[in-house]
């Protein structure tokens, strides 16, 4: 099983965020200021073609944005959103944590999205922020490959300060691949109008 710190609760599942009222022990700062760092290896290797998406009844003119600029965010952020669904049609969502490697995400949870990636392997994952807009689509897998499970464990441990064994795990590892990404910023203030929205949404597809 996985072990943690005395002041941590253990953990369900391999990624789920953790929920305590007592005091976190403090992060060791280089620069990031609270901010997860990178895994290393995370290297930025598609390069698919970005595209105008259909929204508002009708497809806008942005300038688009790189892949790279959404690849950057799913590197560093820190809590992710997945959204499956049951085998009654039913949605479900809930807050995780992860790491973007290798240009796939991997995530582990023992949840009830376990049970419905079982039997419908669609998976929605979405960054928290409303301002700067990373949303992937595609499915989940479950990985077996030991070389990499030591991998993602790795950068997960490096990314959280966690203790998750390669060799030990709580439950299944899942990879999730996009088919489909959409991007965009916004003012949060709203004074803009949307024109920041307007301005930069983008869809990126992948073979």
């Amino acid at each position: 099983m996985l072990t943690a710190a005395p002041t941590l609760p253990r953990l369900d599942s391999l990624f789920e965020i953790p929920f305590t009222n007592e005091p976190r022990p403090a992060l060791r700062r280089s620069g990031w200021r609270g901010r997860p760092r990178p895994a290393q290896n995370a290297r930025v290797t598609l390069d698919p073609e970005p595209e105008r998406p259909r929204m508002f009844g009708g497809h806008l003119e942005p300038v688009r944005l790189p892949w790279s600029w959404a690849a950057d965010r799913l590197v560093t952020a820190r809590n992710y959103w997945i959204a499956t669904t049951r085998p009654s049609g039913r949605p479900h969502s809930r807050p995780v944590w992860g790491v973007w490697l290798e240009d796939a995400f991997y995530f582990s949870t023992g949840s009830l999205a376990a049970e419905n990636l079982e039997a419908n392997a669609e998976i929605t994952v979405h960054l928290e922020s409303g301002s700067e807009v990373v949303i992937i689509e595609g499915t989940a897998s479950q990985v077996a490959d030991v070389p990499l499970v030591e991998l993602v464990a790795a950068a997960y441990n490096e990314k959280y300060r966690w203790d998750v064994d390669p060799h030990d795990m709580p439950g299944p590892l899942y990879a999730v691949r996009p088919r489909v990404a959409f991007g965009w910023v916004s003012d949060s203030s709203g004074l803009d109008r949307g024109s920041a929205f307007h301005g930069t949404a983008t869809r990126w597809r992948f073979g």
